[in-house]
């Protein structure tokens, strides 16, 4: 028994170990294996719908905060640092908490926990909305504990997706509920500014998104089963072409189920796969890049534009929201755009080039930094030429969101894909945007230690210390 169970994990091994871009570069062709092609049921298309749905919530909750960062600032009396600490510990607890539901979610009912996420990151950002001025370090920890709910979902979700769709189909349905990533993104930004400049209290911000919350757990229990089939590995390896590079272990005849692994084992096997390695490097640059820009932009923009002359300094209980309202709707439509120009060209170029998809991403982010770098050098003479490149840059980085998540999960078998998007998060995070707005509020404040800072000398520091970033992420 023991003897069978090893030659099982030593087959897992080898499967595997032929990642995408080693395939892709010696050009070997593999046996195709024909795979059934159901159409989807409608029970199928409701279950996507409530998961975009929750995935909508999901990153509007991680949004809230950028959207009224100057009020909260305010509000509290932060410093720069201070402010760029709360994103700083919602990713660290989010991206702490993701290895552990990756874990959870390849081994026990997954529409379980993904209950329990809403709920939880639901009932605590609610309760954030009562917290006073006195209890800054109170409010830090909420946040910390919505990033925890928020792990459980964006780590889970994903491969419930996998499980209901195949090939071509499955780049298509993954691709929209990515177009949840910016467009949840964007109206955390709008939802905050508008919510606050309509209340005059940013506070009411974080009682609307518990109520979404509320109805996307009634129709996660109402709409999604409660036990949905995972896919062998030959339906879940299958590229856009509808053929798979070799046959499966798991397919393969005279060879049995795979046997449980271990957590480490998991993960060992994960190190060793090159391609899901280095796609993850290339989402951990990313991270970095994005976390701080998704942060400190709309704040940024208000301090070029008080540096212009265009508004004047916030003195007022709400500040000037327009620039969260402009950003946040930049976000929405550069997102639906790239996201979906991403998964076409990948649907239509691995037809022809099995290495399209790194391509593509090498491509957009190249493009996506020189954009980014060329609107933090105008802000200080020109705000439309600011948004036109932001709004370049972003589209080109939408591109990306699809793609990676597809290369994943075919070059990962089912068994431990959940885990692989655990780690993946806790790798993008851990190097990525968990330090990123953090280190963009403290550097300017290491520098001049003993000098309260106008707007305009903050500006100039702030513009310095990103126009760093993009170069880091091309």
């Amino acid at each position: 028994m023991q003897e069978h169970e090893d030659t099982d994990l030593l087959l897992q091994e080898e499967l595997e170990g032929q990642n995408y871009g080693a395939a892709a570069a010696d050009g070997t062709q593999f046996p195709s294996v024909s795979v059934s092609r159901n159409s989807p049921t409608k029970r199928d298309c409701l279950v996507v719908a409530v998961l975009c749905f929750g995935n909508l919530i999901n990153f509007i909750d991680w949004f809230i905060v950028p959207g009224i960062l100057l009020d909260i600032q305010k509000y509290f009396g932060l410093s720069d640092g201070e402010t760029g600490l709360l994103q700083t510990v919602f990713t660290l607890c989010y991206m702490l908490a993701a290895p552990i539901f990756g874990y959870l979610g390849d081994r026990y009912n997954r529409k379980i926990i993904l209950g329990a996420g809403i709920f939880f990151w639901s009932g605590v950002t609610l309760g954030s909305s009562f917290i006073t001025e006195s209890h800054y370090r109170i409010f830090v920890l909420s946040r910390g504990l919505v990033g925890i709910g928020s792990a459980s979902y964006s780590t889970i979700a994903p491969t419930i997706i996998a499980d209901l769709f195949e090939e071509g189909r499955r780049t298509t349905v993954l691709a929209i509920f990515y177009i949840f990533i910016p467009v949840g993104s964007g109206c955390g930004y709008i939802l905050a500014a508008g919510v606050a400049e309509s209340t005059g209290d940013w506070h009411w911000a974080f009682r609307v998104t518990p109520c979404m919350g509320g109805l996307a757990l009634l129709l996660l229990i109402l709409l999604v089963p409660h036990r949905i089939q995972r896919r062998t590995a030959a339906h879940r390896a299958l590229s856009i072409s509808g053929t798979i590079r070799r046959e499966m272990p798991d397919e393969m005849p005279d060879v049995h189920r795979a046997a449980k692994t271990t957590w480490c084992q998991d993960v060992g096997s994960l190190v060793q796969n090159c391609s899901f390695v280095c796609s993850s490097l290339g989402l951990t640059a990313m991270a970095f890049v994005t976390g701080a820009l998704g942060v400190w932009m709309p704040l940024f923009l208000y301090r070029a534009q008080v540096v212009q002359g265009i508004v004047p300094p916030c003195l007022q209980e709400t500040c000037n929201s327009s620039n969260s309202l402009i950003f946040g709707g930049i976000t929405i439509g550069t997102g639906i755009l790239g996201i979906i120009a991403g998964a076409e060209a990948a649907r239509r170029l691995r037809k022809i080039n099995n290495k399209a998809d790194p391509l593509i991403c090498a491509t957009s982010m190249f493009i996506s930094a020189l954009c980014l770098y060329i609107a933090l050098m105008v802000a200080q003479t020109s705000i439309l030429s600011t948004f036109i490149f932001i709004a370049c840059g972003e589209l080109f980085l939408s591109v990306n969101w699809a793609v990676v998540t597809d290369i994943l999960l075919y070059v990962v078998t089912p068994r431990r894909q959940s885990t692989a998007i655990a780690l993946q998060i806790l790798v993008s995070h851990l190097l990525g945007d968990a330090g990123s707005p953090y280190l963009i509020g403290i550097v300017p404040a290491m520098n001049f230690p003993h000098r309260k800072m106008n707007s305009g000398a903050r500006f100039a520091q702030k513009k310095r210390t990103s126009s760093i970033f993009p170069f880091l992420f091309a």
